[in-house]
């Protein structure tokens, strides 16, 4: 077995520390010697850069340069496994696979062809909804706007392509609606219960391994701040589905879903990558990352886990110093 210590680079690493620090904890169990990188724009104001062994300064993601850097960084320090962060550069990153995979880096993200579906919120719930996921009824916002009379007021407007709780507002009617937007918008039903966020784990082959629901009970910028686990099998039996409406999802996945009390579970976003509250899954025993690791240095197939529900997650505004 190959004794060279593994090496992961979490990309758009940010404020991420709770996510390296579950990578360098399944190392730890592992048995294996684990360096951790980390890029951002500044990675001197990333406090996850600050807390990975290595860390470096990167272009923009939407930048010409961006996957080239990248591909640069991983084949001069032999970077094992490549772990994106954030929404916009899942398709850049999983078009470039094959060429991180000649370098010796498996990149962590699914498919083009399933970034592209996530990546537009009307399109997702198309797909959803022909595979027999609980969607809110969800258009292209000039359809709401041009025929009011047609759609349920109030309603949700937000980016197709958003992310982080950006752009979101709530219109009382077509009235309300701004004359125009920076970028495509969709009207989406507005739903109204207990929100959850579901991490899974989709194997090579497409199939679901593990799901872990947990309840939202705070929210901050996007990314749940309190919350706990919970074992619902209508939301396991609806991650299934939705893991086979995805054409090339593999790894880790999460999507939220809000329980209304008159239409039910409805799936309204999906995040191809590691979310904002892994960390409460991986401490539930998802054990998410370990298995990435243990895939690095086994082709053997991962046992499956279990995990415990009524886990909770509290979390409270650290510091990284700096002298």
């Amino acid at each position: 077995m190959n004794s060279r210590p593994l090496s992961v680079l979490f990309t758009s690493a940010g404020r991420r520390v709770e996510l390296v620090n579950c990578f360098t904890a399944s190392a730890q169990r592992l048995g294996l010697q684990l360096t951790t990188h980390a890029c951002d724009l500044n990675p001197d104001l990333s406090a996850a850069c600050q807390v990975a062994s290595e860390r470096f300064a990167v272009p923009r993601c939407d930048h010409p340069d961006y996957v080239s850097t990248l591909l640069d960084y991983c084949t001069r320090h032999q970077i094992d496994l490549l772990v994106p962060t954030i929404d916009p550069e899942l398709y850049p990153l999983a078009l470039a696979r094959d060429d991180f995979k000649a370098a010796g880096t498996k990149v962590h993200v699914s498919g083009p062809a399933t970034i592209e579906i996530v990546r537009d919120k009307a399109r997702t719930m198309e797909v959803l909804q022909d595979h027999g996921v609980p969607v809110p009824r969800t258009v292209r916002f000039e359809s709401a706007a041009d025929f009011p009379a047609d759609w349920e007021w109030p309603t949700m407007i937000k980016p197709s392509a958003g992310s982080a709780s950006r752009g979101i507002r709530i219109v009382d009617n077509a009235a309300t609606i701004p004359a125009s937007f920076d970028e495509p918008m969709i009207a989406q039903q507005l739903l109204k219960g207990d929100e959850y966020t579901v991490n899974i784990f989709v194997d090579a082959q497409g199939e679901l391994r593990t799901a872990i629901p947990h309840r939202r009970l705070a929210v901050r910028a996007g990314e749940v701040e309190k919350g706990v686990t919970v074992r619902k099998a209508q939301i396991e039996d609806i991650a299934a589905k939705l893991a086979k409406a995805l054409p090339d999802a593999e790894g880790v996945l999460c999507f939220q879903l809000i329980d209304d009390p008159e239409h039910g579970p409805c799936v309204f976003e999906i995040n191809a990558r590691f979310g904002g509250g892994y960390p409460l899954a991986d401490r539930a025993g998802g054990r998410f990352a370990e298995r990435l690791l243990h895939q690095l240095r086994s082709e053997a197939e991962w046992a499956e886990s279990e995990w415990k529900e009524g886990v909770m997650m509290l979390r409270y505004d650290a510091a990284v110093f700096l002298d």
